[in-house]
């Protein structure tokens, strides 16, 4: 299994689970009380699996442990498989678009990746360092400003069912590509001059400009905790967006890094968490790859956080 030693894993340590799938892990290593309880904080477990979060769907190569993720590399296969492995298990049953491999899929990955010495067809996911964050081009807190709609946001986070969706959006006047592709409220973001917020003046919510990596909800509830704590940016009340002040950060255009939103935000955090629930299981993303919202479970792979706070 020389792709482990591609990827920085030392390979007399590490080997493939083929029993465990996606539907396992909150189990095993979120609840701590599912069918195998890990007591090893340190202990990792690997897994291949189906991301069909977008199109086209992927083969990924998973790294678990109690309370931790992380995505290791993307797997070459033939899309082929790949879609006829999705198109027999019919409708998912999970909380999100995450699907266990087929014995096809296995057959294929055993002969090319696993028993291979050829690693040429594992790519790498390296985990998003925390870019720089540049200039923003944005005006200043002292700058004049133009005269402005203000816009009044839910800030309080519900739970409500997918068929909810498409009023909710439409009513809120947001640009969504798939339920509101005409609407345009854009915001008006000011620089605060701190290298890590901005503030858009129409909503009176202020930003992070960074975020987190790709974690759990509890993960994610935590490192909230933390910045709350350590005074992030000299204040102590940061939060998750509900899913309408997150949508609020949607732009019409998709700036240099690819996503439908301003580039003084950091590309590494594609789809962010928001505070609203899916009922009856679930949570509620806003993906700015596709300037859609999308639900999911907060575990597997889980999501990016970007939280911001009320002035």
């Amino acid at each position: 299994m020389s792709f482990f030693t591609k990827l920085g894993i030392d390979r007399t340590q590490a080997s493939i689970d083929w029993d465990l799938q996606p539907a396992d892990t909150f189990g095993m290593f979120e609840s701590w009380g599912g069918k195998e309880r890990v007591k090893n904080k340190n202990e990792r477990f690997y897994y291949f699996y189906i991301d069909n979060w977008q199109l086209p769907a992927r083969l990924l190569l998973m790294e678990r442990g109690i309370k931790y993720a992380r995505i290791l590399a993307r797997i070459e296969a033939p899309q082929e498989l790949i879609d006829t492995c999705i198109a027999g298990q019919g409708k998912s049953t999970t909380l999100d678009a995450s699907y266990a491999i087929d014995d096809a899929i296995k057959l294929w990955l055993q002969k090319n990746v696993v028993d291979s010495d050829n690693d040429s067809l594992v790519i790498p996911i390296k985990a998003k360092e925390e870019e720089v964050l540049r200039e923003t081009g944005l005006p200043q807190p002292s700058d004049p400003v133009p005269e402005l709609h203000l816009r009044n946001l839910r800030s309080t986070p519900l739970a409500f069912k997918e068929g909810e969706l498409a009023g909710l959006i439409k009513r809120s006047g947001l640009f969504e590509r798939r339920y509101n592709p005409e609407a345009n409220a854009e915001g008006y973001l000011v620089d605060n001059g701190d290298g890590l917020t901005v503030t858009d003046r129409t909503t009176k919510l202020m930003w992070q400009r960074g975020g987190s990596d790709i974690n759990s909800i509890r993960t994610i509830q935590s490192w909230i905790g933390e910045l709350n704590m350590s005074n992030f940016a000299g204040h102590n009340d940061w939060r998750l967006p509900t899913f309408e002040e997150a949508l609020s950060l949607a732009v019409k255009a998709k700036n240099s890094k690819e996503l439908y939103l301003h580039r003084c935000f950091s590309a590494g955090q594609p789809f962010i968490f928001t505070s609203d629930k899916r009922n009856p299981g679930g949570h509620w993303f806003i993906d700015y790859a596709q300037a859609r919202v999308f639900w999911a479970s907060g575990f597997n792979p889980g999501g990016f956080g970007r939280v911001c706070r009320n002035i």
